[in-house]
């Protein structure tokens, strides 16, 4: 059974004082979950007052990137290093903002995987297709593509223990999402190549999530489907009222 994993990512947001008030009341509003883990992946600059504040807690800490060297002259860049200094279980890797705007590409994303997993953090994944390439029905090969290259060398216990997130991009942050239903089946095809690659047992061991406009309104639907292991979660992870509700989402039984 996969224990559901709620993430949220707060991306540029949040000055270190707004940090700790939003995880302080996140704390509390969430005290009485049990079954499910929690995460909150602030700007770099909060990192370690909220380690600090969440210490002790249900709630864990990731970072929103990182780059793939320990140390060097690689200015404005933070290393595995770094944040597992400052208390870091998780680190986001891949994500479309990072792919699209800033330029990194699969070979990058798979040399930062594997410099997450020697430094003893656990990788949050993301991928998913543009508009374009959704509306050419291209939608499960873009999305092999991406995870083929970015698991290439990392071994089968690493695959077992990554997060991975399918987050179209078309649907981040416009409030549009994708179907359940539809989420569930790239979803599912992630696990049959997670399958191919280890093996069934494995495959039914990692957490994949669903990202993109996910709110305290539509979580349920995609909580209620079966290969939907939880959310990574953007702009409405930035409301503790909000976030508290998709932590506690109602379907407990998956269809």
């Amino acid at each position: 059974m996969r224990v559901p994993f709620l993430a949220g990512n707060w991306k540029m947001n949040n000055t270190i004082r707004e940090s700790l008030n939003l995880v302080e009341e996140l704390i509390k509003n969430t005290s009485d979950v049990k079954d499910r883990e929690v995460v909150v992946c602030p700007p770099f600059t909060s990192l370690l007052a909220v380690s600090k504040a969440i210490e002790g807690t249900h709630v864990r800490l990731g970072a929103q990137n990182m780059y793939f060297a320990e140390k060097g002259a690689f200015t404005g860049e933070i290393s595995p290093l770094m944040l597992k200094d400052v208390g870091c279980r998780y680190v986001i890797l891949g994500h479309s903002e990072r792919r699209n705007i800033f330029g990194e590409d699969d070979e990058l994303i798979n040399k930062k995987l594997k410099a997450a997993f020697s430094f003893g953090l656990i990788p949050i994944l993301c991928v998913g297709e543009s508009l374009q390439t959704r509306q050419e029905g291209k939608t499960q090969e873009w999305v092999k593509k991406q995870v083929e290259i970015d698991l290439e060398g990392l071994t089968v216990s690493e695959v077992e223990k990554m997060v991975i997130a399918y987050e179209p991009i078309w649907a981040i942050g416009t409030g549009k999402t994708d179907t359940p239903e539809g989420a569930n089946e790239t979803i599912g095809m992630v696990r049959s190549l997670i399958a191919g690659k280890t093996s069934y047992d494995i495959a039914q061991k990692v957490r994949i999530l669903y990202g993109g406009s996910v709110n305290d309104t539509n979580i349920d639907g995609f909580m209620a489907q079966k290969e939907i292991d939880g959310a990574l979660v953007g702009g409405a992870s930035l409301k503790a009222d909000s976030f508290t509700r998709i932590v506690k989402y109602e379907p407990l039984v998956k269809v």
